[in-house]
């Protein structure tokens, strides 16, 4: 396509120097220099014999701008001798040829035969003192016989654009339009919108600089300047800084055929050769100052306040929860009878469990309740497993019993936490150390990707390269869309803050140890802080790689603002799996594996599986093989949800064939580990356990938030599974501060939302910190 927009660009120069030769010192032909003026229509006829050459001046006024434009038609339809039209001014040359005629992506050739071009200002300042202008249209053809054409020119009223005033106007692709905007004194940036109600024909808008010529056609319109293709809206943000002489032209070309913005071949062109189409667009273009830097300083200020906010509130919580210790320790040390070893009652669940009973369900309640002053007995507990290397690690940790008993069954906390608990501990370190690996090698590929992106945007001026909100793309420095890239400053922050929130438990937790306190190693879940700490890692690092994804959003980095997304999504299901069964842990190196291949599928898009193979294989195992009453019902019951729900994505998957499969199979993880989260809530309520407020506020909290961010996700600001054109018809204007859009409060929600969602895993069995392990279910 380049390379014949070239082609034909050197052809109609050398038209030029081939009619300027003419003229100068080759053939005599018979030429009369006629008088032109503006606004008249003239006619004549013209062959390979007989050439005409129409003189127009004038006086150009201090202070405005002129621009002419001269519209051409001709009778003539014969590519192999078209009329030539070449018009000499003081400073530039224009030359076009009659048939006008482009190249098509689809190898089609367009013609038309009525032409219209403006001309280069000779001073777009228009601050030159007045003077005469002079300007020549040459009019040659080498046709053996007579071609009529017709010749009108016109002075321009409204060439230069003014702030904040729409502007109407029509044009096609022989009739190209181009205008002028000088910046005003007090604006460095302004945003161009352009609207239209016609969907078709495909537009390209492109900014360039107070220069000639103007690639002002279809084969040139990319080699200068910034652009953008379009069909409904456009929007270019233009800053003084990149424009010396505060001015630029705005040119508006309209494409042969509309392939660029998605568009089909047209139906009139089946089975032809040459076409010309009828493609006229009715535009409304606006120029209005952009935001100045006051609104970058306190959108970022607001942006860093917001997140501080929950800085503030963990401290207040930390200064509550120290000062309700303290006032406890001194209560004790009145209460001598009262010292380390007891216990109020927390609703303790039998210890026994009777032959048959389902998994994780309720068990009698113990009539004899833990009393004040009573020391406590201690938990009769199984033998006390350690491995032998740390350093080992299996693809699944199970417990020893397994080994001889495939039916044994673990009804309390007490036996599924046997193991040594820093070899425990340590496994789970293993998490952590693993992603801070995984997300320095995955992060710097893409850092020095998304650069490059940038800096070709920023070269070649293609805005079609990133699909932006460009009705709100702040640019700042090197960056085209600021507001995209600092919104995602609270998953940073706010996963920094949960690693401080998880250190401190951490830390309170190993000094309680350190002295052998009974809650620390009798009572309560067995605490593993390793799958917090990567929880927090996986939360900052989701706001890193959003950041680097909304450098230049496109097609071929979606899979960068997704990937910790399944990361999260996969670890909360570990820890909430962790939780009742310490004892048991995947692999790190086996979680991982399956979140690589989960992330491989993803950017692969829709797999083909082998569904009536697996629905065979389901029915067999799990209903004919299974005929019996299930021994956990519980479990049963969250398999038949879980499955109904699975089976619905699947279905709806093979039916729609989402392009963003990226998105769909996270939305198919997110669902998944919210009924996980709703099974572990339900059974800790049936089980007779409590929920603090501060976990049950953090519950309303995430999902008030989680709906209101959803909300504002599906917003659909752009999208790169359509062509950029089709795109920019979902941009929006800025809702917050006039910087940020829609899918920067999704950003901000979504980050408080995953937060909040940690605190309550990280809180949700605070309540029984004070019972027996072996009083506690599993389930």
């Amino acid at each position: 396509m380049r390379t014949s927009g070239v082609l034909i660009w050197l052809s109609q120069w050398l038209l030029v120097f081939v009619s300027l030769a003419v003229l100068v010192g080759g053939e005599s032909r018979p030429t009369d220099i006629k008088p032109g003026q503006f606004g008249k229509r003239y006619y004549g006829h013209i062959d390979k014999s007989n050439e005409e050459v129409y003189a127009f001046n004038y006086t150009s006024s201090p202070g405005k701008v002129d621009a002419l434009r001269v519209f051409v038609r001709s009778n003539s339809d014969d590519l192999e001798f078209p009329v030539l039209f070449v018009v000499r001014q003081q400073k530039a040359v224009l030359s076009w040829q009659v048939p006008l005629a482009f190249r098509g992506y689809y190898g089609m050739t367009y013609t038309y035969q009525d032409v219209s071009r403006t001309l280069c200002p000779t001073d777009p300042d228009g601050q030159a003192p007045p003077s005469e202008q002079l300007m020549y249209i040459d009019i040659a053809s080498m046709a053996p016989s007579s071609v009529e054409y017709e010749l009108i020119v016109t002075r321009l009223l409204n060439f230069e654009l003014m702030t904040g005033v729409p502007f109407n106007f029509s044009t096609s692709p022989s009739q190209p339009q181009y205008f002028l905007y000088t910046f005003p004194d007090t604006v460095d940036s302004v945003v161009i919108k352009v609207h239209s109600a016609e969907t078709y024909p495909c537009t390209v808008v492109s900014v360039q600089d107070i220069a000639c010529p103007v690639y002002d056609l279809d084969h040139n319109v990319e080699f200068n300047g910034v652009y953008q293709s379009m069909t409904k809206k456009a929007a270019i943000t233009i800053q003084r800084k990149d424009f010396p002489k505060g001015q630029f032209y705005i040119v508006f070309v309209i494409k042969p055929e509309d392939y660029a913005c998605g568009g089909s071949v047209p139906a009139a062109t089946v089975g032809n050769h040459t076409w010309n189409l009828k493609r006229v667009k009715h535009i409304e273009v606006t120029v209005t100052p952009s935001v100045n830097n006051s609104v970058y300083i306190h959108a970022t200020l607001l942006c860093l306040l917001f997140f501080l906010i929950f800085y503030f509130g963990a401290f207040l919580v930390f200064f509550v929860h120290h000062f309700r210790v303290q006032k406890k320790k001194l209560g004790m040390a009145g209460s001598p009878d009262e010292g380390e070893g007891t216990v109020a009652a927390s609703h303790p669940i039998s210890t026994s469990t009777p032959e048959g009973s389902s998994y994780g369900a309720i068990g009698k309640t113990d009539e004899s309740r833990q009393r004040p002053g009573k020391s406590i007995p201690p938990i009769p507990r199984p033998r006390v497993y350690s491995d032998s290397s740390v350093d080992e690690e299996s693809d699944f940790d199970g417990i020893p019993q397994m080994e001889s008993d495939k039916n044994v069954i673990h009804a309390k906390v007490s036996d599924l936490s046997v193991k040594d608990r820093r070899t425990i501990s340590k496994k789970y370190k293993i998490y952590f150390w693993n992603i801070i690996t995984i997300a320095v090698f995955y992060a710097l590929p893409v850092v020095q990707l998304v650069i490059t992106y940038q800096t070709v945007v920023n070269v070649t001026g293609n805005q079609d390269i990133c699909y932006y909100n460009f009705l709100c793309a702040h640019p700042l420095g090197v960056l085209s869309s600021f507001n995209n890239i600092l919104s995602n400053m609270g998953h940073v922050m706010l996963g920094f803050l949960f690693l401080l929130i998880v250190l401190r438990r951490d830390l309170l937790h190993r000094s309680l140890l350190e002295t052998k306190d009974v809650y620390a190693l009798e009572y309560g879940i067995p605490k593993h802080f390793g799958l917090f700490y990567t929880m927090g890692i996986a939360l900052t690092m989701e706001g890193v790689l959003s950041a680097c994804y909304h450098v230049c959003p496109n097609y071929s980095n979606f899979q960068f603002d997704t990937s910790f997304m399944y990361m999260i999504a996969g670890l909360c299901m570990l820890k909430l799996y962790q939780t009742r069964h310490p004892d048991i842990n995947a692999s790190a190196y086996a979680a991982y594996a399956s979140f690589a291949l989960v992330i491989f599928l993803a950017v692969l898009g829709v797999v083909h599986f082998g569904i009536f193979r697996r629905i065979f294989q389901i029915l067999y195992t799990d209903c004919m093989q299974q005929c019996s009453r299930p021994m956990y019902m519980d479990r049963m019951i969250l398999l038949i949800v879980g499955n109904i729900v699975n089976w619905f994505f699947a279905i709806f998957g093979l039916v729609y064939r989402p392009r963003d499969f990226a998105s769909y199979l996270l939305g198919i993880f997110i669902c998944n580990l919210l009924l996980y989260l709703a099974f572990y809530i339900i059974m800790k309520l049936r089980s007779a356990e409590r929920i603090r407020p501060l976990p049950l506020f953090c519950i309303i909290a995430t999902a008030g938030v989680w709906a209101a961010a959803l909300y504002f996700f599906f917003q659909n600001l752009s999208s790169w599974e359509e062509t950029p054109a089709q795109s920019r018809e979902k941009n929006r204007e800025c809702i917050l501060m006039h910087f940020y859009d829609d899918h920067d409060i999704w950003h901000f929600l979504s980050a408080t939302a995953m937060f909040f969602s940690f605190l309550v895993l990280l809180t949700l069995d605070d309540d029984l910190d004070e019972v027996r392990r072996d009083k506690i279910p599993v389930f």
